[in-house]
């Protein structure tokens, strides 16, 4: 028999054997000040593949741009008869070129447009151009001093930076290009496709559960024989009749309170989808969970957000194209909900002072 020691018991040091969680440490692309700096996108492909693929990711960013853009835009006369011969590719309009540059900037980081002018200066169209085509350079003081619009690594044109109307989004400190959301959003999507697809899958096979089968046989050709027409029957939800004893048959199910549910899940992750790409859901049409109150602070906070969009694209406008327009918002409730507030304070009832005779008067009636 084994000689049992307490004292000779050890602890164990778990310091190392989980990791914290970190994030990597990130730096600017902007210019380093030993010459120029270049930068070509080389994720737009991914983000476009996203925008196509994701319902959520593309619904988020055609209610940004739709909801930036609101009503269209509103400008003095002459300038209102100026862009509404700006036609794009011929089918476009001013409105739908901006609409598209706020959705392709969300996309990825940035987009452009190449400035067409007639001999006068004045201008007369905008024509969208793929992003992933666009060299940004800048010179070693962080100006942009060029665009090259590339194919297969040569440059086929070269553009001065007042020939291209470009958007970024959310630039941060020096960068030469905007900031892609993709990049805190890609874990989300993927978690919630996951577990979508893991939870169809369950489905399935509780509808269609896999088999485990023992034949009374190690005959290949019997085996074989025996798996087609079984299979067939399967697939078709038709019986089988098997001679008794040759064949065992068992379920390979799992019970249903065995597993976890992922739909709470998928949903609280749906949740914090939209939370992080800032457009509530209930601006994409899902009022659930909302009351009236929470929704209209709700509204109001994104609305905040939609009217610093529009102030930048309008700056942008004046900035690079040297045209003042206004985009309107599609309707707000500041106003509705100042009313609301005064007509509350309105209903409050007001308790009046007492008078200096009002206890007098009881007094005298009690003697």
């Amino acid at each position: 028999m084994p000689e049992t020691d307490i004292g000779e018991a050890l602890a164990s040091d778990l310091s190392t054997a989980m990791t914290d969680y970190s994030v990597s440490p990130q730096t600017t692309d902007g210019a380093t000040g030993t010459g120029e700096t270049s930068w070509q996108t080389d994720t737009w492909e991914e983000s476009y593949g996203f925008y196509k693929t994701i319902p959520e990711f593309k619904t988020a960013v055609d209610a940004k741009a739709t909801w930036t853009m609101g009503a269209g835009f509103e400008s003095d006369e002459p300038t209102m008869l100026l862009l509404g011969n700006i036609k794009g590719n011929g089918k476009d309009s001013f409105n739908s070129i901006l609409k598209n540059m706020i959705i392709v900037k969300t996309i990825d980081t940035d987009s452009f447009s190449e400035i067409i002018r007639d001999e006068d200066d004045v201008l007369v169209n905008l024509k969208p151009v793929d992003p992933s085509t666009i060299k940004t350079t800048q010179s070693s003081k962080g100006r942009i001093v060029r665009y090259e619009q590339m194919a297969k690594g040569k440059v086929i044109r070269t553009f001065k930076p007042d020939e291209i109307f470009h958007l970024s989004n959310n630039r941060v400190a020096d960068e030469i290009h905007g900031t892609r959301i993709l990049d805190s959003l890609k874990w989300l999507i993927e978690a919630r496709n996951e577990a979508m697809a893991d939870w169809r899958a369950v489905l399935h096979q509780n509808i269609r559960p896999r088999w485990k089968i023992s034949l009374d046989t190690d005959d290949t050709t019997k085996i074989a024989a025996f798996k087609t027409k079984y299979d067939a029957a399967n697939a078709g939800g038709e019986n089988m009749y098997i001679p008794k004893g040759t064949v065992e048959v068992e379920v390979l199910g799992v019970s249903p309170n065995a597993t976890l549910n992922p739909l709470s899940w998928i949903q609280d992750i749906n949740d914090y989808f939209f939370q992080a790409v800032n457009v509530p859901q209930i601006i994409v049409g899902n009022a659930k969970a909302f009351t009236d109150a929470s929704g209209k602070i709700v509204y109001l906070a994104y609305e905040q957000n939609v009217k610093s969009e529009q102030l930048y694209i309008e700056e942008q406008t004046l900035s690079q194209l040297n045209i003042y327009i206004e985009l309107t918002f599609p309707t707000s409730l500041e106003q509705d909900t100042i009313t609301e507030k005064e007509n509350e304070v309105e209903k409050e009832p007001i308790e009046q002072a007492a008078q200096p005779n009002d206890t007098t008067s009881e007094l005298e009636g009690q003697t």
